[in-house]
């Protein structure tokens, strides 16, 4: 108890330090009760403890007050409002987002007066997408420090000041002056992360892939938004957070499923907890929080067995005190706040609860049988999930302003499949380094397991009262509830509520490790399941046409059995990446032919991520002289994959099979010049056909495309009209429709500054089509048309407002 009590000063130190500048000199008030020896020798135990104690809070103020940084020149902080130039490293893996990579550089010089000065301090950069940076690059930076903003209600100040970041910097001038200057095992460790993670993307369709990527290496930058509020919505957020929240709930499984598998000989489950959540922490970089929370499972799984209250608390109450010491900013860190309830849930909640819970079984179903033993792991697993939530949920409410109804029952349901999907993510993230083929069959087990725990997620979130939103929880709620929750806890420990789990394997264990079923019947039902869902998924004969939703821009899926052909990605790349992963087959990782119509990042951004996750057999563009870092990055990915290409032109055919051909229509040779647009102008233009119905690709080409295409009489009649350039009044003019002559138009368009759809077009085709032969995927989502050649059905998503 010692040990507790003087971690609990030393935390208390550190939060006194926040909120009042103390001088060392108080450290002296430590001695004060020390005279009291002479006078009560008998309590001289309590007297020592209280004289440290009080040295442990007035050393923890201490201790808070210099880990701030000092507000002079010689930090990085004092600069904020002004253009500056400085260099420095990149201190952490660059965290690369839908639009922009977030950069942590830890500046080293700073210029003055046309002169490097030496300084210190931690800068926050927002740089475009590409080109990529990397750990320990050293980069010399211009552009004008801020002090982060407040957004709405979120300190975000605050947040990143907890990080040990003051400022920030939008966009800058960088120029890169070394690479591989960072500390190598960490550089080491980042990129087999990258790799891993690059795997997985390309072995998985999305949303599977990024949430892969989140529950394994703990990126969660590029999970979807809709998911991320599934999560949230039902309480079960913690399972994308690598914390020690989702680590305390994993520990408490291994736990379980090792004792069921090895018995408690010598052992093993424990040890293999221990291992798994180590590797864990290692593949996903060895990030702080993540760290931190293998400490506090570590700590818990040291201390033996779950009912081993007092020696895990003890533990868990030191390293808390170690970390607090190391980085006291992290005192108010959500992630550590969350990574230390959930383990005090686990040693002091739990146990109740899972005794509990085997008193039921063996009331209701007895002490022997599979029955039980299964029955055993759920209780046992529910109540390890119960605990953490029960522990944690005001600071949820607090923090994210959500109190979730389904959140223990929806835990229960997807929690299973988390084991499953590390181990078979993992191996097949690891296998992929070397073998691509083999780790794609292995990603369908994590795509299995990852699809079962989304269709739990998102079915609790489809309940009309399955969460609410609570605004933010305050500080008074939160020490009330935790008061009474630990009053309960002393109460229920005094009754012997919490009676401690036996040791020694059951009757039920026994007579279950006797039997192969538990090794057979389960990797045999997820094959079936399988074989059944990839029967499902299987392609028809038929033609189908997809215009994806995808935003402003184009992004055009052609399949035709298990072919595809892609057209144009669009500007978001998580947008076009979850449309392939709802259009395609899970197990197809394929793509025939990638076709950029021109390299405008509308039409092309989505395109550069489709080169990194699918074997693409062919590319074809125009050859078209145009500097951007998007296309260089296009470009030079074609060249790193040796991807065989060919450069558009007018007259090429491409023949899908079964009467289905492609033709290039534009660009001319020799290229339009002099236009109003060079690069729409000699965008790639495409017809397809299949018996008696057509589609017409314009991509962007405006009005001297179109009257190009029409003197040379090329052959513009189609069905349907895919708009060129999302509508714009510098297209589709009159004679082109003409020529054209469609029964159906579609408008490619998404929120945009520029007007499109222009008002003249759309009248234009109202007046020729009628307005329900009209279609926007701004308000329709996805629009697909499928034919046999001589029937047209079109199929549209949920239509908006």
């Amino acid at each position: 108890m010692a040990l507790i009590y003087l971690s609990g000063a030393w935390v208390v130190g550190i939060y006194l330090g926040s909120k009042f500048a103390l001088p060392l000199a108080l450290i002296l008030i430590g001695l004060i009760p020390l005279p009291l020896l002479f006078f009560f020798p008998q309590q001289r135990k309590t007297i020592i403890l209280s004289a440290i104690c009080l040295i442990a809070v007035f050393g923890g103020a201490f201790c808070y007050q210099a880990s701030l940084p000092p507000e002079d020149e010689s930090h990085l902080q004092f600069y904020n409002g002004q253009e500056v130039e400085i260099k420095g490293m990149v201190s952490a893996d660059p965290e690369v987002r839908e639009n922009a990579t977030h950069i942590r550089l830890s500046a080293t010089e700073i210029k003055r007066n046309s002169d490097w000065q030496e300084i210190s301090g931690d800068v926050l950069l927002f740089v475009p997408r590409y080109p990529a940076y990397e750990y320990g690059d050293v980069l010399q930076v211009t552009g004008e420090l801020e002090t982060p903003p407040q957004l709405d209600d979120f300190d975000y100040e605050g947040y990143l000041a907890h990080q040990g970041i003051y400022s920030t910097m939008l966009y800058p001038e960088i120029e890169i002056s070394a690479t591989g200057q960072g500390f190598k095992p960490l550089e080491w460790v980042y990129s087999l992360r990258n790799s891993l993670s690059q795997t997985l993307a390309e072995v998985l369709p999305e949303p599977q892939a990024s949430l892969a990527q989140g529950i394994i290496l703990g990126i969660r930058y590029n999970i979807p938004t809709e998911v991320r509020d599934d999560f949230a919505g039902t309480g079960t957020a913690h399972l994308l957070a690598i914390s020690g929240l989702h680590l305390s709930i994993m520990a408490g499984i291994l736990l379980s499923i090792g004792i069921w598998l090895f018995g408690r000989r010598r052992h093993i489950y424990i040890w293999l907890a221990l291992g798994i959540i180590w590797l864990y922490a290692l593949i996903t970089g060895m990030h702080p929080p993540v760290v931190r929370g293998a400490i506090m499972a570590s700590v818990f799984l040291a201390a033996g067995l779950l009912g081993r209250q007092r020696t895990a608390i003890t533990s868990l109450a030191f390293a808390v005190a170690i970390m607090v010491g190391i980085n006291p900013q992290i005192l108010w860190d959500a992630s550590f706040q969350l990574s230390f309830m959930a383990m005090a849930g686990l040693i002091f909640i739990a146990p109740p609860f899972q005794a509990l819970g085997r008193k039921a079984v063996n009331a209701t179903i007895g002490d022997e049988g599979i029955g039980v033993s299964l029955a055993n792991i759920t209780t046992d697993s529910f109540s390890v999930t119960l605990a953490a939530i029960i522990a944690v949920w005001p600071l949820i409410a607090h923090y994210f302003g959500i109190v979730s109804f389904v959140a223990p029952l929806a835990t229960l349901l997807a929690l299973p499949a988390l084991p499953a999907i590390i181990a078979a993510g993992a191996l097949a993230g690891f296998i992929g380094l070397v073998a691509l083929p083999i780790a794609q069959a292995i990603g369908w087990l994590a795509w299995l397991f990852i699809s079962y725990m989304l269709f739990i997620v998102s079915g609790f979130a489809s309940l009309p009262i399955s969460s609410i939103e609570v605004g933010s929880v305050g500080t008074t709620v939160i020490v009330v509830y935790y008061s009474a929750l630990a009053a309960a806890v002393w109460l229920g420990s005094r009754k012997r509520l919490g009676e401690r789990i036996k040791s020694g394997a059951s009757k039920s264990f026994s007579l279950i490790s006797q039997s192969p079923k538990r090794w057979v019947i389960p990797p045999l039902l997820v094959v079936a399941i399988l074989v059944s869902v990839g029967g499902a998924t299987m392609p028809d004969d038929e033609l189908h046409v997809s215009f994806l939703d995808i935003g402003q821009g184009d992004a055009i899926l052609i399949q035709k059995g298990n072919q595809q052909v892609l057209v144009d990605g669009g500007p978001s790349p998580q947008a076009l990446a979850l449309e392939l992963g709802d259009r395609m087959p899970f197990w197809d990782r394929t793509i025939e032919l990638v076709v950029l119509t021109h390299p405008h990042s509308d039409h092309l951004a989505g395109l550069v991520e489709v080169l990194q996750r699918y074997q693409v057999e062919q590319v074809l563009y125009p050859d078209l002289d145009y500097e951007s870092t998007l296309y260089d990055e296009w470009l030079g990915l074609i060249e790193e994959k040796d991807i065989p290409r060919t450069p558009a032109q007018a007259g090429q055919k491409i023949d899908l099979g079964d009467g289905v051909i492609i033709e290039v229509l534009n660009p001319q040779t020799p290229l339009l010049t002099g236009t109003s647009s060079d690069i729409n102008n000699n965008s790639v233009v495409l017809h397809i056909t299949m018996g008696e119905v057509s589609f017409l690709l314009a991509a962007d080409i405006e009005q001297e495309a179109e009257f190009k295409l029409i003197v040379l009489r090329a052959d513009l009649t189609s069905t349907v009209l895919k708009v060129g350039h999302s509508g714009s009044y510098t297209s589709t003019t009159p004679e082109f429709l003409a020529a054209a002559s469609p029964q159906v138009a579609v408008i490619s368009v998404g929120d945009n500054p520029f007007g499109h759809p222009s008002t003249e077009v759309v009248e234009r085709l109202e007046e020729k089509l009628g307005l329900s032969n009209i279609f926007r995927t701004d308000r329709q989502g996805t629009i697909e048309f499928i034919t046999n050649g001589e029937r047209l059905w079109v199929r549209v998503g949920e239509v908006r407002d």
